[in-house]
């Protein structure tokens, strides 16, 4: 599906929910605790304070949508019902629902949060001011794609995992794809620009997240490269139409965003999302 991150899927009997996207740094145990000098002989020493360890998931969790989706795409793209079972079942199945399922986008909604923030400060204090704060102002007055570049170690730092490769990777799609869109100059945007700047990139990082979830390598693909691309695209489509009703749905409840509920706002828009993406799937298998 294009996606650079793509690993084949995970192997099954993982938590759905790794401990390491939502760690607070003291996954270890706690730090610095001393014993006493000397304990009873009947008082045996208290077993280490250990964090508590994810039951594993159902291996074969992936197996259906990956199955439906295999389906969808040897259809030249047409069966659209195989195409609703893939995104429902994910969500519903896979996932765990729509809370988990954006629970499993910790670096993607963390980097979501910092590019939705860095926007809502160049609307306020304008470009050169929100650079400089990150101490970028070098890049003040470039073209938009080339400030972007600039930003992406401060939006996406990667960490060497799979979930911040997707991070990066939605990053720079939503690059490429405002410079196809011809938006160039970032103290011009709108609010709506900005908000579709933010749309974009959750598109992108569910889409990817979706296809190393069900393992793009274990899904045969068309070998004509014209209906592989159109069924990437029913796909993006697919998600960016979820993406857009969430964010609609989001910036009626939140019309004035401040930066101290941007990160609120970016983890109701992926929840909402993955609710809507499986209602859609839901209407699609139906018909």
């Amino acid at each position: 599906m294009g996606t650079s991150t793509a690993y084949g899927g995970p192997g099954g009997g993982t938590p759905l929910i790794p401990s390491w996207l939502e760690s607070d740094g003291e996954a270890g145990g706690p730090a610095g605790l001393t014993q006493p000098d000397s304990l009873p002989d009947s008082a045996p020493p208290a077993p280490p304070n250990r964090p508590e360890i994810p039951a594993p998931s159902d291996p074969n969790r992936f197996m259906a949508p990956r199955s439906n989706f295999t389906r969808f795409a040897h259809s030249d793209g047409n069966d659209r019902a195989s195409l609703g079972r893939a995104v429902s079942g994910y969500v519903s199945t896979s996932s765990g629902g729509a809370r988990q399922a954006a629970q499993r986008m910790g670096a993607s909604r963390g980097a979501g949060a910092r590019l939705l923030g860095f926007l809502t400060d160049v609307q306020i204090r304008g470009e050169r001011e929100a650079l400089r704060a990150l101490n970028l102002e070098a890049l003040a007055g470039r073209p938009i794609d080339e400030i972007f570049v600039g930003l992406a170690d401060y939006i996406c730092p990667n960490a060497g995992t799979v979930d911040d490769g997707i991070a990066r990777e939605a990053f720079v799609e939503t690059i490429i794809e405002l410079t196809t869109m011809g938006v160039t100059d970032l103290d011009a945007l709108t609010p709506d620009q900005m908000q579709t700047v933010f749309e974009l990139y959750a598109t992108h990082a569910i889409e990817a997240r979706l296809c190393n979830d069900i393992g793009t390598k274990l899904i045969t693909m068309p070998a004509n490269a014209q209906v592989a691309l159109r069924i990437q695209e029913q796909l993006r489509d697919f998600i960016r139409n979820g993406v857009s009703d969430a964010l609609t749905a989001a910036r009626t409840e939140t019309p004035v965003l401040t930066q101290d509920r941007i990160q609120a706002f970016v983890d109701s828009v992926y929840e909402r999302s993955f609710g809507i993406l499986k209602a859609f799937g839901d209407a699609e298998a139906n018909q």
